[in-house]
């Protein structure tokens, strides 16, 4: 049964309007993702100050740690305002912004769902569908880059902890007489670089940043050849090229996920995953 051409109209502003309903809780999802997490930081943060301030000043004395409480005291300050300057901000959100983060994944979740039943029920031909998928590439290459950086940034962060803190930590300890409060910074940075070469080889950020812009750069590769009419997309009608590109691309994203699973595994079974 063929779709009238007013029905199929509406059919496609209400896809439309899933878009822009999906887009705005994406939005509100990181900003209250954010929030929540600066929020609990800087609540924990100023508890620990807290603490760790009325404890040392009673051990040991103010006047022996005069140093440490002024630049403790600013910190704790800045960390407590934060904490009321969020939650004041949360009391006063209206919409998707008044709603917990976890709210608002079920509510994206239940919105995909949505609008994945409208187009079932839209029943575009399979060119409409295919010049869709073509067109969502772009926005599929810009999450993937997005993700490589951010793997990429937390594999230079952890690694300029590494070879900072090493050095470091060789230069305080080679000193003949270390007093007390270098001795304890000495095993602060020692902590800070085990865990960072832990965390680096556990998570594995740069092999994840190095395989996701692998996938961008071939999938970039496919829809340019597509666009320009070249190899191997220079021969057939326009509808079998397009389906030739879905085709690669999809084995792209098959093989990314591959990828991904082979990290996730131990490093025993790593070599068993294809």
């Amino acid at each position: 049964m063929e779709v009238a051409p007013q029905d199929t109209a509406e059919r496609v502003d209400r896809l439309i309007g899933h878009r822009k309903g999906i887009a705005e809780i994406r939005v509100a999802l990181r900003i209250r993702t954010a929030q929540t997490v600066i929020r609990w930081l800087s609540g924990a943060l100023a508890v620990t100050l807290l603490f760790t301030f009325i404890v040392a000043n009673v051990a040991v004395g103010w006047s022996a740690i005069a140093l440490a409480n002024k630049i403790a005291i600013p910190i704790f300050a800045l960390s407590a305002g934060t904490f009321w300057v969020i939650r004041s901000i949360e009391e006063r959100a209206e919409g998707h912004y008044e709603k917990t983060a976890r709210e608002l994944k079920i509510e994206l979740e239940a919105a995909e769902e949505l609008r994945l039943l409208d187009a079932a029920r839209l029943g575009l031909p399979v060119p409409d569908r295919q010049y869709s998928y073509k067109d969502s590439i772009p926005a599929e290459l810009e999450g993937l880059r997005k993700d490589g950086r951010k793997y990429r940034r937390k594999h230079n962060v952890a690694q300029s902890v590494i070879i900072v803190g090493s050095l470091g930590a060789t230069s305080v300890s080679a000193l003949a007489d270390t007093p007390p409060p270098l001795k304890y910074w000495a095993m602060g940075i020692t902590f800070a670089v085990g865990a960072a070469a832990a965390f680096t080889g556990y998570y594995k950020w740069r092999e994840r940043a190095f395989y996701l812009q692998q996938t961008a750069d071939d999938i970039e590769r496919h829809a340019t050849a597509f666009d320009l009419g070249i190899y191997p997309y220079d021969e057939g009608e326009e509808h079998f090229r397009l389906a030739k590109l879905a085709k690669e691309i999809e084995l792209l994203r098959v093989e990314q996920r591959k990828r991904e699973q082979q990290l996730d595994q131990p490093h025993e079974g790593s070599a068993e995953v294809v």
